[in-house]
């Protein structure tokens, strides 16, 4: 009888095809196991909810001091606007976790073995944005939900309050949840065009915070017609809950923004196909 060794046999290769919805599960379990991905999650919510609900049990309707809402006067400042204080802070964080998913591959040299599994390279791209986006939208959707319930109580007798039933005021905070996972998304594609981290969130935070600021240099008539475009005041027009003469309406504003974050993404799938990692 002769006994076959099975050992000597050429071993069977499973080759699979690089589908999309195995890529993006490829990234969510790239996202979760990275232990920045939940610290900065969190701290995103925290200052949500924490500077949020801070406002509103401090707000003197006298606006007396440093107790006064975010906008100092009580004319402009309303329930939804002190439930949203937090939202500039997690902005800046959810935009350093959209940074850290893609520019921290670039760091680590993580991204040429990704790259070598998906030779097509724009998947990774379009996985890294669909992974964020819904995880960022939920869960700070969730923080100034609770940003305002919490707060809800130390305006209660005021001019001010607000209920969750009043005009607007589901469609405010639901408008902050997608300009925060908008940010996200920001992030992730100002990391891959930039491919540096320390680049990438300078960039993010010279764009959302300081030009505003230095275009209040530019002459009054120019500065009053470019100002709504801006992506930081686009966005803001996002969630806010009242309109004004000078801000775009939540549609328009959400428009300008996302066509902001889509120019940026052109960019950098452009930089993903046509350089080498």
């Amino acid at each position: 009888m002769t006994v076959t060794d099975f050992s000597t046999l050429p071993a069977r290769t499973i080759v699979r095809k690089v589908t999309g919805p195995r890529v993006v599960r490829s990234e969510w379990a790239k996202f979760w196991t990275l232990r920045s991905s939940w610290i900065t999650l969190a701290v995103a919510v925290f200052l949500i909810v924490l500077f949020g609900a801070i406002a509103a049990h401090t707000y003197s309707p006298d606006g007396g001091g440093d107790r006064g809402g975010p906008l100092g006067a009580e004319g402009g400042t309303d329930a939804v606007s002190l439930a949203l204080t937090g939202v500039t802070f997690g902005s800046l964080a959810v935009g350093v976790l959209g940074v850290l998913l893609s520019a921290g591959e670039y760091s680590t040299g993580m991204i040429r073995s990704t790259l070598t599994a998906v030779p097509r390279r724009l998947p990774v791209l379009w996985a890294k944005t669909a992974v964020i986006a819904p995880v960022v939208l939920v869960l700070t959707g969730l923080g100034v939900l609770a940003a305002f319930v919490l707060g809800a109580p130390g305006l209660d007798g005021t001019t001010i309050s607000l209920s969750l039933g009043d005009e607007g005021v589901l469609r405010s905070l639901a408008g902050a949840g997608v300009y925060l996972a908008l940010v996200a998304v920001f992030g992730v594609v100002l990391g891959m065009a930039i491919r540096s981290s320390a680049g990438a969130i300078a960039t993010l935070v010279g764009i959302l915070l300081i030009l505003p600021g230095l275009a209040s240099l530019l002459p009054d008539s120019l500065y009053d017609t470019l100002s709504p475009y801006f992506p930081s005041t686009a966005g803001q027009a996002v969630y806010a809950l009242e309109q004004s003469a000078d801000t775009l309406s939540p549609g328009a504003g959400l428009a300008v923004f996302a066509g902001w974050v889509a120019l940026a993404l052109a960019g950098a799938a452009y930089r993903l196909v046509r350089t080498d990692a």
